[in-house]
């Protein structure tokens, strides 16, 4: 059996990769061609050089800073999402991994938001938000920063559920025998919590600060439901500028396709980043 897989594997693989082919690896490079192109649609291209890389940031010989803007927005709204979802999702996976009745109730009821799409997620949280904000004349985009921490809010409370899950899981996987020897060196809590338990959750923390990081840039759906970019385009994350820049103005199809393979780097060169420091502090221990 073993020496008819070896003889026969390109058959099983090849339909495989020729689906990642058509689907991403092909249409990735083309991405990137166009992006040094005029076009409005995907045939009809016109080689242009660096003309649409200058166009992020150049208008009529004028900065714009429309782009800059989504860029520390949004870098700001990934930092603040990190931090919030992985310390809440932490705590409270600390909490249900504790001898407490109703724990599996608990794990689910903060597990369900996840189980929402983003679209949905954001019109209901946009109801809620406007009713509560309409005692003081005022909507969820009345200024950027109400945008912001709206967002902040609907994002951290859709995904916190999912990376609890995730840190049980680690913490579960802690031998106890570690923690009891622990407690008979007489370690306090405290010190059993950075000097044994975040040490051994390391695998964990790595990928919950991967996702949190990726999915802070990444944000599309709950950015266009909740906000749409409002006020004046002051809340609008790298992927609906993209989008923005793409489909709501005739000609820029090149610039957003610049925008896009920008945004592809970033996101890649911060992911390699941060996979390389989580994965180095889990070697030191």
């Amino acid at each position: 059996m073993s020496r008819t897989i070896k003889k026969y594997w390109p058959i099983f693989v090849a339909p495989t990769m020729a689906a990642f082919m058509i689907g991403f690896v092909i249409p990735f490079f083309y991405g990137i061609f166009l992006s040094f192109c005029k076009f409005t649609t995907v045939v009809d291209w016109k080689p242009v050089g660096l003309q649409n890389y200058t166009r992020i940031f150049f208008v009529n010989g004028k900065l714009d800073t429309t782009f800059l803007h989504s860029l520390w927005y949004t870098a700001l709204f990934a930092v603040v999402t990190l931090v919030i979802i992985n310390v809440v999702a932490f705590a409270i996976a600390l909490a249900l991994t504790k001898a407490i009745r109703g724990t599996n109730l608990f794990r689910t009821a903060f597990f369900l938001p996840n189980l929402i799409g983003g679209i949905v997620l954001s019109y209901v949280w946009l109801m809620i938000f406007n009713s509560a904000l309409a005692k003081y004349s005022m909507t969820i985009v009345s200024t950027q920063w109400t945008a912001f921490w709206g967002l902040v809010l609907v994002v951290s409370w859709q995904q916190i559920g999912y990376m609890m899950i995730i840190y049980i899981a680690g913490l579960q996987a802690i031998p106890e025998d570690v923690m009891e020897a622990a407690e008979i060196d007489g370690a306090t809590a405290w010190q059993k919590l950075w000097k044994v338990t975040i040490p051994m959750m390391m695998p964990s923390i790595t990928v919950c600060t991967f996702l949190a990081l990726t999915n802070g840039f990444k944000l599309f759906d709950q950015n266009l439901a909740l906000t749409g970019g409002n006020p004046g385009k002051m809340s609008q994350l790298l992927a609906l500028n993209i989008y923005d820049t793409m489909y709501g103005t005739t000609g820029w199809q090149g610039v957003g396709q610049a925008k896009a393979v920008i945004f592809f780097i970033l996101v890649a060169a911060l992911a390699l980043l941060q996979n390389r420091l989580t994965r180095s502090k889990e070697v030191q221990q």
